[in-house]
């Protein structure tokens, strides 16, 4: 069902869609394959938030966190392993961030609900876990302006920022004009440090500001007591709302001011909020540009980019990976990747720095490496 609110669809011209036909441009060729276990893997992130560590990347499945290094030649090395304490812990996301004095922190959540801050650098949990989702989280994202601050999105139908440093959850974006189903996805605003966007199971894509809370944002950092009372407040209405996606809306991210989102009808559509004047969070949607995904019809399949944001990669059902150049237009497909003994859905990707390695996670719990060939290394 479509969300009450939001209905109107595309001012001006068509979207652009771009072709599956579009001449290659890039070439990647499979230099690792790792079985890490057999149970899925669903998150794989490199980390953006460190240049001492932009080859580090870490995965989740099942009650493991795993951190790993990519080294010259296809090498992966493996740098550490968190296996949590309850076995029937299955994650399903996890971040990188840092304290405020640098140390860099995989901060991984699940099934349980509950948020594990593990320290990069020994394999411990780093102050006590997060609790507070009332159900399963199923993405934690990084604001990489202020890396200490980390939001959630969970099946309790709400998002929460929380602060790595002092474990505190700051705010909450959920009541009356909140989500009103699971919440897949979430993200920060990479300029705009008070805006994020939420999407999931209403099928709607939300805008949330953090303005008038941001002080609540600053007395997290300094905060003495005891987590628990913190005066954490509730937003309980986004600055936008739309319903871009006829079905689930299961990956969003921000390019500039736009957002880049996927649903489960094979690909991904790239559009400008609008906020009407006269009625305040009721978004008309500009449709601009769409990249057609083949076989990318189940759930929870999130895409990745790199830095700067000029690739967009996304693995589909049937074990191949669509890597699309974002800004472009037309939309021009870089490259389709394809191996005879990738046959599982990849979960999510995750792009290096320059672009230059693609990772594939798996349901098979298998870990797939691409590495972009140039001419100097053919």
């Amino acid at each position: 069902m479509v969300g009450e609110t939001g209905k109107l669809f595309g001012l001006g011209c068509d979207p652009v869609v771009g072709s599956l036909t579009s001449s290659k441009k890039k070439e990647y060729r499979v230099t690792n394959r790792l079985q890490e276990g057999k149970r899925p893997l669903y998150a794989v992130v490199f980390n953006f938030i460190d240049s001492r560590y932009f080859n580090v990347f870490a995965t989740v499945g099942g009650n493991r966190v795993t951190i790993y290094q990519c080294l010259e030649g296809g090498v992966i090395a493996v740098l550490q392993s968190y296996v949590d304490e309850d076995k029937d812990e299955s994650f399903y996301t996890v971040s990188w961030a840092c304290n405020v004095d640098g140390t860099p922190f995989a901060v991984a959540g699940g099934i349980n609900g509950v948020i594990r801050v593990i320290d990069a650098g020994n394999e411990k949990i780093h102050k006590q876990s997060f609790v507070g989702h009332g159900d399963s989280v199923n993405e934690i994202r990084t604001q990489t302006l202020r890396p200490s601050l980390v939001i959630s999105a969970s099946k309790d139908e709400s998002v929460r920022l929380w602060n790595v440093h002092t474990g505190i959850c700051i705010l909450i974006f959920a009541g009356a004009g909140g989500h009103r189903n699971e919440v897949l996805s979430v993200d920060f605003h990479p300029s705009d440090i008070y805006r994020i966007a939420s999407c999931g199971m209403d099928n709607t894509v939300k805008i949330w500001s953090m303005k008038e809370f941001w002080s609540y944002v600053e007395k997290s950092f300094t905060w003495t007591d005891l987590p628990s009372k913190f005066p954490t407040k509730y937003v309980q209405f986004p600055v936008y709302n739309a319903s871009v996606h006829l079905n689930y809306v299961d990956c969003n991210r921000w390019l500039g001011d736009f957002i880049l989102s996927k649903s489960v009808d094979n690909e991904i559509v790239l559009w400008e909020p609008k906020v009407k004047e006269q009625t305040p969070g009721e978004g008309v949607v500009d449709i601009l540009q769409k990249y057609p995904i083949p076989e990318c019809d189940i759930w929870f399949i999130k895409f990745s980019c790199d830095f700067h944001f000029n690739i967009a990669a996304v693995g589909n059902r049937e074990g191949k990976i669509f890597i699309w150049e974002l800004q472009s237009s037309p939309p021009v497909l870089l490259a389709r990747l394809s191996h005879p003994q990738s046959k599982s859905p990849i979960r999510q990707t995750a792009t290096s720095f320059d672009g230059s390695t693609i990772l594939s996670c798996c349901e098979d719990g298998t870990i797939w490496r691409w590495d972009e060939v140039t001419n100097s290394s053919t």
